[in-house]
């Protein structure tokens, strides 16, 4: 009857031993139950980086001036120096033209004006002997008058008119003989106005080049006739046609939208890929006129082209940065979450709960979002799914590896140079 008494507490030992490691496993799997209950979030970093906002156009390079060269005398073609292709200085003579008519002009003018000059001679002539006469007359009356006032009664006073009406006679003739002189100096005048223009005519014969540049089309030959191009109504071709294409014209239109953004100054970026070349261009003038039809407004900029490797008509793309923030707050896009018209982020603390903020947004490109204000760099952003998720909520955060800059590209229209190519590979 003892043993059953002494079992009792050895019994009574395990029991509690039993009761304890039950009591154990199930606290173990509490905690490990409420582990597996907490989500996952994919999150993000707020970083430090720039958005720019970029407009892709294509452009069509246009000489800087354009000029076809006249004549301005008509006459028939001696001699033509250019051809299509050919480089010309300026002053440089491109043709040789034969008025014979302006030979016989000439020598007429250049008589005339020989006639003139003997003319003046002889009126200089006149005014001499003139003067000569007034001068003997004139002292022949004064003498007369002082014989008269000395010894009254000695010369007749007819004697004294009639040597006072030669004096002034005499003057008068003086007079007259200059009046000659001026009219002669004013012929002369004209007769050279008439013979530097008729030279001015003769040295037209020969037609030099108003700029410098390439021959882009040569419209006579050697013996054809060639108007004079005085008239802006008369349709008379031009000589050659001259293109000044060491210094070119890189026309893009911009769409309206993007009108406010375009100043001068501005750079570009320019690719021309029929030559493989790019460079740094920058925005000269504009129309400051949006086109009805196409919306667009023109734009330009000057390229520099000494070695012509760019031949005007060719295509250019180029890239107008349109806004460009820099040092400035980004999150991906996909954090934003609009709260009618509030946007919000979801954030997490220390703990990594949940905490639903307001946030300011600024420039927005494809991937990034600039963050005006609710945000510092290193605050961690929900990415995606965020209807999934409440404030004060536990999640286990993934953390991914974004970009901290970004560029959204707009297009106006570009030039594909294997377009053509690539379409014919496909057929």
């Amino acid at each position: 009857m003892q043993k059953p008494s002494s079992m009792v507490p050895a019994i009574l030992a395990v029991t509690c031993t039993t009761l304890g490691l039950f009591g154990c496993h199930d606290s173990n799997g509490s905690s490990e139950a409420d582990a597996a209950n907490i989500p996952s979030a994919r999150v993000a970093a707020a970083q430090r980086g720039g958005i720019s906002r970029v407009l892709t156009l294509a452009g069509q390079f246009q000489p800087y001036q354009v000029v076809d060269v006249h004549p301005k005398v008509s006459g028939y073609m001696s001699r033509i120096n250019v051809d299509i292709g050919d480089i010309v200085h300026q002053g440089q003579t491109l043709a040789v033209l034969q008025v014979p008519e302006l030979k016989a002009q000439l020598q007429s003018a250049t008589f005339t004006m020989e006639q003139s000059k003997e003319e003046i001679t002889r009126a200089q002539h006149e005014i001499d002997r003139a003067e000569a006469a007034y001068a003997a007359l004139h002292a022949q009356s004064d003498r007369l008058k002082q014989a008269a006032a000395n010894h009254p009664g000695l010369i007749a006073q007819q004697e004294l008119d009639n040597a006072l009406a030669q004096d002034l006679s005499a003057q008068a003739q003086v007079d007259s003989a200059k009046s000659a002189m001026a009219a002669a100096k004013e012929h002369m005048g004209a007769a050279s106005a008439d013979e530097q223009s008729v030279e001015a005519l003769e040295n037209y014969t020969s037609v030099t080049a108003p700029i410098a540049g390439v021959v882009i089309w040569r419209y006579a030959d050697t013996g054809a006739l060639i108007q004079g191009g005085t008239n802006s109504n008369d349709q008379a071709l031009p000589i050659v046609r001259l293109s000044q294409s060491s210094l070119l014209r890189l026309r893009v239109p911009v769409p309206e939208d993007d009108v406010q953004y375009v100043h001068s100054g501005e750079q570009l970026e320019v690719r021309v890929d029929a030559i493989h070349r790019s460079f740094t261009g920058k925005v000269v003038r504009f129309t400051r006129n949006v086109n009805f039809e196409t919306r667009t407004m023109e734009t330009e900029i000057d390229v520099e082209n000494k070695d012509l490797s760019i031949a005007p008509g060719m295509y250019a793309n180029t890239l107008l940065v349109l806004e460009d923030h820099r040092d400035i707050v980004t999150i991906p896009v996909e954090a934003l979450v609009l709260n009618g018209r509030q946007q919000t982020v979801y954030t997490l603390d220390g703990n990594n709960r949940i905490h639903i903020s307001n946030v300011q947004v600024g420039l927005e490109g494809q991937k990034l979002a600039e963050i005006v204000s609710g945000l510092n760099p290193g605050d961690r952003v929900i990415l995606g799914g965020q209807e999934n998720y409440h404030e004060g909520q536990q999640v286990n955060p993934l953390l991914a590896s974004e970009p901290a800059s970004d560029t959204m590209q707009q297009t106006g229209g570009t030039i594909d140079m294997n377009a053509e190519g690539k379409e014919g590979g496909n057929d």
